[in-house]
């Protein structure tokens, strides 16, 4: 079970942070003024992450100067963060209960707590990974769950609710049907904690007097994604596709280069040496400039450029769903296609991650530490130099998904957002509007662990 559990962990989090490389640390550190504990230490490994967070770390001038080096090692970490900084975190190799749990990594699903304008409060199921452990268990997106282990659901108890859940490896749901504004159909299901699949990219194409609409579902940027994003846009291109909607409401992030390949895939008037991104970091870091086709090949198994701007649809404007967990790689989608199109965001503002870095651990061979860190690096920024959007990115049209319940499938034209998103395309209306409707969102169990990397 434990080989399973951290198998399942380690996957889950090459998805959560911007990946752009690993690389070698020392163990040293020549400072006059650092202390020289026993190698193997407590303090010895505090020494070397003092170390490597003064290389990397974007804020490593605030860093302490005396930091106490007898603490734990986590919480010698945490001590030298910036007050700025909601995004960095460590693990420990060894020990598979370091790493970050989260409903979603563990079960397959996520959940909000909405309060509805006549403020009755209900929980709401936004989510289900295909091939999860809820999937299994007959979870579906829409459902309302009434009780968690025998407790009924509270605005007031939501988060202690949610932490509970992460210390079990099975939990009991009792879930039912919204219809007419109320709940039906109630039964119960058993989740057992388990690993979930890699998640499918969904695509439909959409026609309404003729004009052909592509819609693209991404769940998360992996490494690897190319030749599947190259096989989407030229069944859209075939197609006669004219607009596209992008569907990244759930997307955590991951690679920076699989989310250059889509960019690259979509506008018109960019070549292979177009900018990209750019990249800054604190004093030893620098500035560092990557057009599209240096920006895909980070990837080794990523498609040349040209071969996937021969099936981009060239467009003029995009249509991009978001919310609030929406972050990193998928922000930078959002952020980086502005130089070069109209980007129409609908849905709610991003999670606000604007920063990248890569996986700093001891390279050397035996290992000595075991211990992990994901420190922010760099801060991120588009071709126009248009970044810092740590309060995440507001959207042009406020939509909420649940101001329409139950909630529909991904990709269904009556769902709310994709739905806000054709009646822009084809009726050039706007959609729901969430502060008319009195809906209150009161808990997400996504988000907090989007936030802390908790």
């Amino acid at each position: 079970m434990s080989q399973n559990i951290y198998n399942g962990m380690s996957n889950f989090f090459k998805f959560q942070w911007i990946i752009i490389a690993f690389f070698v640390i020392s163990c040293t550190n020549n400072e006059e003024n650092v202390p020289v504990f026993p190698e193997g230490s407590t303090e010895s490994v505090n020494v070397w992450v003092q170390d490597s967070m003064k290389r990397y770390y974007y804020w490593a001038g605030q860093m302490p100067a005396k930091p106490d080096y007898h603490l734990p090692t986590k919480d010698f970490f945490k001590s030298l963060l910036s007050p700025q900084d909601r995004f960095s975190f460590m693990v420990n190799t060894a020990d598979p209960s370091s790493y970050p749990r989260s409903i979603r990594n563990m079960y397959g699903f996520d959940y909000t707590v909405i309060q509805l304008a006549n403020g009755e409060v209900v929980t709401v199921v936004k989510l289900v990974l295909t091939h999860s452990p809820a999937f299994n268990a007959g979870l579906e997106r829409g459902m309302i769950i009434t009780k968690i282990n025998g407790k009924a659901i509270t605005a007031a108890n939501a988060e202690t609710i949610t932490s509970s859940m992460k210390d079990h490896t099975v939990i009991n749901l009792s879930v039912g049907n919204w219809k007419n504004e109320t709940v039906t159909d109630e039964k119960d299901l058993t989740v057992y904690y388990g690993y979930s699949l890699e998640q499918p990219v969904l695509s439909k194409i959409f026609e309404h007097n003729g004009k052909k609409t592509g819609y693209l579902y991404v769940y998360d940027f992996p490494d690897g994604m190319t030749p599947v994003f190259n096989q989407k846009f030229a069944e859209f291109k075939a197609a006669g596709v004219q607009e596209l909607i992008l569907d990244l409401r759930y997307n955590y992030g991951g690679s920076v280069s699989a989310a250059a390949a889509l960019c690259s895939l979509i506008p018109s008037g960019i070549s292979a040496g177009s900018p990209f991104i750019v990249f800054k970091g604190n004093k030893n870091g620098g500035e560092v400039k990557r057009t599209f086709a240096q920006q895909i090949a980070y990837d080794p198994k990523a498609l040349d450029f040209n071969i996937l701007h021969a099936n981009s649809l060239a467009l003029n404007k995009v249509y991009i769903l978001t919310s609030n967990s929406t972050a990193s790689a998928a922000e930078i989608v959002v952020n980086n296609l502005k130089p070069y199109l109209q980007v129409i965001q609908i849905g709610d503002v991003t999670l606000g991650k604007d920063m990248a870095g890569f996986t700093v651990e001891d390279k050397r061979k035996p290992k000595k530490i075991s211990w992990q860190m994901h420190p922010v690096i760099y801060k991120v920024f588009n071709a126009n130099g248009e970044g810092e959007y740590a309060n995440g990115i507001s959207p042009q049209w406020t939509v909420s998904e649940y101001s329409k319940l139950p909630l529909l499938p991904l990709g269904d034209p009556g769902e709310t957002l994709v739905s806000s998103a054709l009646n822009k395309v084809y009726l050039k209306s706007a959609g729901y509007d969430v502060s008319q409707k009195g809906l209150k969102i009161l808990y997400q169990s996504d988000v907090p662990f989007a936030m802390t990397g908790k």
